[in-house]
C-alpha cells in the first residue's frame, strides 16, 4: 500500500470546475498503450465533436442528434480518455529530483546532439517596421504532409527561439512520419523581434502581452496554408502571449486548440516571488536579466540609428546595470499606448495572462509544474470557471524541465522530456475534432485580407500585417551566447 501512495503522488493532477463543455464524440477503441520513448501516438481514429459553453449538450456539427455509435462527452472525459499519459505517474529522474535542478539542467546540459530540427526562415516586415522570423520545419515535406496536413504554432521562452532544446524535443516528433511515430505535422516557430538572429529594424522590441505580432504570423500561415488546421504551443513566456492570444480571440482564433507549458500568468505576483526569495532573486532573475542584456548589446548598431526612440534612450541606462535583475531590466517592448509604463509592476499588470483566461474559446491545455521555481502562481480559480480549459499540474518538472527517466542516455545524451507525451497526444486527440471548432472551418477565420502599401494586412487591424522580406535560409542554430532554457 504504501508503495501504491507513492505512485499515486506522482500521477498529474487535472483540474476541471463544475462548468461543462459537452460534445459528441463516435465510439472509438482504447488508445494504444505509449512506450517509455513515444514510437506511437493515437492516429486513425475519427471523433465527431462540438464543443459549447452550455450545460446542455449540442449535437455533432449538423445540428441532428445523436447517433448510433456516439456518445456526449465533457473535456474532462475526453482528456482522460483520449490523453493515456495525464493519468500515469510521471517521476523525474532519481537524480533530477527537485525543480531547482530540473531547471539548472535546462541551461547547463549540452542537447545539440539530439532531437536535430532543420528550419528555413521567412523574414516578415511588420507594418510598424519591425520583423520577425518564421522558422519552417520539415525543410522537404514528408509523405505525410498535404495541404491539409495541421501545422504547429511554437512561441519560444523569455530569449530563446526555434534552437531551444524544450522546442526542437517535440518538434521532433510531431513532424516524423506518423508511420515512424509521428504526426506527421509541419510546424512554424515564431521568433520574437531581435531574437534567435532575428534582426531588430524598428524602437519597438518584444513583450510578455503584445499581441499583435502572433497576428501577423498567423495571417501569413494560414495564407500559406489555407487548408490545414493551426494548432499552438507557447513556453514560458511564449505561453503567457498565446493565452493572450487565444483570450482575446475567443472565437476568431487562427488556432483550432493551443497547449501552454510553464506559463506566468498572474506576471505581478510570480515577479513577487521570484524577486523576493534571495536564491531565486540571485540565480534565476539575474540570469533571465543578463539574457535581456546581452540581447540588447548584440542589436547595438541598429540601436544607435533609432535616433528619438525611447529604446535608444533607455538602452544605456540597462547596459549600466552589472547582472541585474529581471524587474531591473527597463526596455520598450510595445508601442504607445500603453508603453512606455511607469513601472515594471505597472507593465507586468498590463501583460499578464491569466485575466485573458474567461475570453478562451478553443480546446486549451496548460501545463504547470509546482516545484517551478519561477512560476509559483497559477490561477486554479480561472481555469476552473472556464469549460474549454484543462489545467494539470505535476509535482515535479521545474521550468521547462520534465526530464524522466535513469541515467544519461549512450554517448553522454540527455533524458527524455516526459513533456512531449501529453503535448502530442493532446494535439493528436484534437486533431479529430478541429473542423467543429471555431467560427469556421479550416483557418478561414478572422477578418478578409487587403494589401496597403505592399503589406498584406487584416482589414480593419492596419497594425496586423506582413511583407515578405527574405524567404528560404536554412537555420540550423540560434544565439549560442545566451543562458539556454529560459
Amino acid at each position: 500500500m504504501a508503495f501504491l501512495r507513492s505512485e499515486k503522488r506522482y500521477i498529474p493532477t487535472l483540474h476541471f470546475g463544475e462548468k461543462v463543455a459537452h460534445f459528441t464524440v463516435r465510439s472509438r477503441q482504447a488508445p494504444a498503450v505509449l512506450p517509455s520513448d513515444f514510437n506511437h501516438i493515437l492516429l486513425n481514429k475519427k471523433v465527431v465533436a462540438t464543443f459549447n459553453d452550455n450545460e446542455q449538450p449540442q449535437a455533432g456539427s449538423s445540428g441532428s442528434a445523436i447517433r448510433d455509435g456516439e456518445e456526449r462527452m465533457s473535456l474532462r472525459s475526453f482528456v482522460e480518455s483520449r490523453i493515456p499519459s495525464l493519468s500515469k505517474p510521471y517521476k523525474p529522474c532519481w537524480w533530477l529530483p527537485t525543480g531547482h535542478v530540473q531547471t539548472a539542467y535546462c541551461v547547463m546540459a549540452d542537447f545539440d546532439a539530439v532531437d536535430t530540427v532543420v528550419y528555413k526562415r521567412t523574414l516578415l516586415r511588420l507594418p510598424d517596421g519591425g520583423t520577425i522570423g518564421l522558422d519552417f520545419t520539415p525543410v522537404t515535406p514528408t509523405r505525410d504532409q498535404d495541404e491539409t496536413a495541421p501545422v504547429i504554432v511554437v512561441l519560444h521562452g523569455l530569449s530563446g527561439g526555434s534552437q531551444e532544446s524544450y522546442v526542437r524535443s517535440i518538434l521532433a516528433t510531431a513532424c516524423a512520419p506518423q508511420d515512424e511515430g509521428g504526426l506527421g505535422a509541419r510546424a512554424v516557430v515564431v521568433n520574437f523581434r531581435g531574437c534567435c538572429g532575428v534582426p531588430l529594424t524598428s524602437p519597438q522590441f518584444y513583450s510578455a502581452g503584445h499581441t499583435d505580432d502572433i497576428r501577423s504570423a498567423l495571417l501569413y500561415i494560414s495564407a500559406k496554408y489555407p487548408k490545414a488546421p493551426l494548432l499552438g504551443v507557447g513556453f514560458s513566456l511564449g505561453a503567457n502571449v498565446l493565452t493572450r492570444y487565444v483570450g482575446e480571440e475567443g472565437v476568431e482564433s487562427r488556432l483550432k486548440a493551443a497547449a501552454v507549458l510553464a506559463c506566468p500568468w498572474d506576471i505581478v505576483a510570480n515577479s513577487k516571488q521570484l524577486e523576493g526569495r534571495a536564491f531565486n532573486r540571485e540565480v534565476y532573475s539575474r540570469a533571465m536579466g543578463s539574457n535581456l542584456i546581452a540581447l540588447l548589446k548584440s542589436h547595438l548598431p541598429a540601436i544607435e540609428k533609432m535616433d528619438g526612440s525611447i529604446l535608444k534612450q533607455e538602452t544605456p541606462k540597462a547596459l549600466a546595470l552589472k547582472r541585474p535583475a529581471l524587474k531591473e531590466v527597463r526596455v520598450a517592448g510595445g508601442s504607445s499606448p500603453p508603453f512606455p509604463f511607469p513601472t515594471a509592476d505597472a507593465y507586468y499588470a498590463w501583460a499578464g495572462s491569466h485575466l485573458k483566461v474567461p475570453g478562451i474559446r478553443i480546446p486549451f491545455l496548460a501545463v504547470n509544474s509546482i516545484d517551478d521555481p519561477i512560476v509559483a502562481e497559477i490561477p486554479y480559480e480561472a481555469c476552473s470557471q472556464n469549460p474549454w480549459v484543462c489545467l494539470v499540474t505535476t509535482e515535479h518538472g521545474g521550468h521547462l524541465g520534465w526530464f524522466e527517466g535513469g541515467l544519461i542516455g549512450r554517448e553522454g545524451t540527455p533524458p527524455h522530456r516526459w513533456i512531449k507525451k501529453p503535448v502530442l497526444e493532446w494535439f493528436a486527440a484534437v486533431l479529430d475534432i478541429v473542423d467543429q471548432i471555431g467560427a469556421g472551418s479550416g483557418t478561414d477565420v478572422g477578418n478578409p485580407r487587403e494589401v496597403s502599401d505592399g503589406f498584406v494586412v487584416e482589414t480593419g487591424h492596419p497594425f496586423v500585417g506582413y511583407r515578405v522580406i527574405q524567404s528560404g535560409m536554412e537555420i540550423t542554430a540560434g544565439t549560442a551566447k545566451l543562458l539556454k532554457g529560459l
